[in-house]
């Protein structure tokens, strides 16, 4: 029996990072929020533009691309960015890392869940993550239905986060979209799990982006210069503002 053709790939790549845990049963005060950021980037832009800029700014730095960009590491600097504890260098550092930032070609959504307001409306009996993950792809799908990519296959890259979290990962995003009950159709995602020291410029950038989405939601009247530069990038649609659509607050 001939095999059925394969889905031919889309034109884009779908990275998602988190901030904040998901734990419902010790919440930390200073910080009750979780965010799933999905960033969207045109692959002809990710191989042109991201990977090589990404590239050079670490060649500045330490004379090699092998560094893998945390967001904690650099705001806590130790070990390889430990150069960043003086001020002019970092400085520097941050001044082009924000540059990168402002001209990232890419389209983010954002899932921020307030964790307490969430446990006290929720009837879902779904963790945290994957409910977060669930509500994203589907937003994530609604983008693609606008740039006519909804019968192609798109990656959707995330870190692992261990041997047990990683399979209940999969059967869920398998699961729900499989089902696809927004859209009443299978979604045609691909689910691609790397390990946190991949050298993945997607899922480096994309970790720059979910905690400042998060602090905006904790403390909205402080300044917050990289929630500005992500916040133009929100998807919208026509003119609109991003929320319900580039930017989604549960409950």
């Amino acid at each position: 029996m001939n095999s059925p053709p394969a889905i031919p790939f889309g034109d884009y790549l779908v990275f998602v990072d988190e901030s904040g845990d998901h734990s419902l049963t010790s919440i930390n005060p200073q910080h009750p929020v979780f965010v799933l950021a999905f960033v969207i980037i045109k692959k002809a832009d990710y191989v042109r533009q991201v990977c090589p800029a990404l590239q050079e700014f670490k060649m500045r730095y330490w004379g090699h691309d092998e560094v893998v960009l945390h967001e904690h590491e650099i705001r806590k600097p130790h070990d390889a960015f430990s150069f960043l504890q003086i001020k002019p260098l970092r400085e520097k550092f941050m001044g082009e890392l924000t540059v990168i930032m402002e001209e990232l070609p890419a389209t983010v959504v954002a899932v921020v869940i307030d964790k307490n307001a969430f446990l006290s409306a929720s009837t879902s009996a779904e963790g945290v993550y994957d409910y977060a993950m669930e509500i994203g792809i589907n937003a994530v799908f609604s983008f693609l239905q606008r740039h006519d990519n909804t019968d192609l296959k798109t990656p959707v890259v995330v870190e692992c986060r261990g041997r047990k979290e990683d399979k209940e990962l999969e059967l869920a995003f398998r699961r729900f979209c499989d089902v696809g009950k927004s859209y009443e159709r299978p979604l045609p995602f691909e689910l691609v799990m790397i390990p946190k020291t991949s050298n993945s410029a997607g899922l480096q950038l994309t970790d720059l982006v979910a905690r400042p989405i998060g602090i905006k939601h904790i403390r909205p009247l402080q300044p917050n210069r990289a929630y500005d530069i992500i916040h133009a990038k929100l998807d919208r649609v026509g003119n609109n503002e991003p929320e319900g659509c580039g930017l989604i607050t549960i409950p």
